[in-house]
């Protein structure tokens, strides 16, 4: 729960009419005390002056997406959201805080992902001041609270998931490479816990960086080209049994030849050299029989 407390302050436009009567006042008097010889006035109007410079410390000038948190005496006294030109206790200590948007940027971290592989990663992190308060007393620098909290917890996210599924041989297993989305949401969800006792909103945080770090970087590179080329012929040879099962079928539906088993077997073996082999094939033409 927030405890922060929104007041609203005197406008600062009377207060300024005000002070400019309080000036031209005192030096009207100064003026009557020196030209009728009579040292009160002149007392009275010297005296008008520092409490003018008293007065004129009561002004508080806020821009939009600013707030001016207010203490007196080390008493926390409200926090001014509204921008325009206020008057407030002269006595009051302020202090400005941004409510705006603020971006932060994280330096690359090398980290290892929950295979224990070392990698680089990387987050961009959208945030602002939320409570004014917990901002400012609950921690001693929040700027420095949220850069600290942020990259420990990129660093804890790393280490939950793998940089890709096939580390852990679980296609369905959320990966830092393949669940961009999901990763980011686990990663705004975390820093949101870490950052509400600092009274901090994050907006949006999504990674900006993430590789196998370069001392593993051309080893793993081989294996997600290995894994590349399985997964091909795989495919390649699904599709060629297809199509082999297509052709004797629509050979035995058409009566085009009748077949035994071993020209089944060797229509099936050639059909197969030809649909998954590497290079083209080049055709023999047998002048003979399956048999001599």
């Amino acid at each position: 729960m927030t405890q922060e407390k929104r007041i609203t302050p005197v406008s600062g436009w009377p207060m300024l009419i005000l002070a400019v009567f309080w000036i031209l006042a005192a030096g009207a008097l100064i003026f009557f005390g020196a030209s009728t010889n009579m040292p009160v006035f002149i007392g009275a109007g010297v005296l008008a002056i520092p409490i003018f410079m008293v007065f004129l410390a009561g002004f508080l000038v806020l821009q939009p997406g600013q707030a001016g948190v207010l203490l007196m005496f080390g008493t926390y006294v409200g926090t001014v959201r509204e921008g325009g030109f206020w008057w407030v206790n002269p006595f009051q200590t302020k202090r400005r805080i941004s409510l705006r948007l603020r971006n932060m940027n994280g330096a690359r971290l090398k980290v290892n992902d929950k295979a224990g592989n070392p990698i680089e990663i990387a987050a961009v992190v959208v945030w602002k001041v939320e409570d004014t308060y917990a901002a400012c007393f609950e921690v001693d620098d929040y700027q420095d609270f949220v850069n600290v909290q942020g990259e420990a917890a990129l660093r804890h996210l790393a280490s939950l998931y793998p940089y890709d599924s096939w580390e852990e041989n679980d296609s369905n297993m959320i990966s830092l490479r393949a669940n961009i989305d999901q990763v980011s949401e686990a990663l705004e969800k975390e820093l949101q816990e870490r950052l509400q006792k600092a009274g901090v909103l994050v907006s949006e945080a999504r990674l900006s960086h993430l590789a196998y770090a370069s001392e593993i970087a051309e080893a793993m590179l081989r294996r997600q080209q290995a894994g590349a080329i399985v997964a091909a012929r795989k495919t390649l040879v699904e599709g060629a049994v297809g199509m082999v099962s297509m052709a004797l079928e629509q050979i035995r539906s058409q009566n085009v030849v009748e077949m035994d088993d071993e020209r089944k077997a060797a229509m099936v073996s050639n059909l197969l050299v030809v649909l998954c082999g590497e290079s083209n094939a080049q055709p023999i033409v047998n002048a003979g029989t399956l048999y001599h």
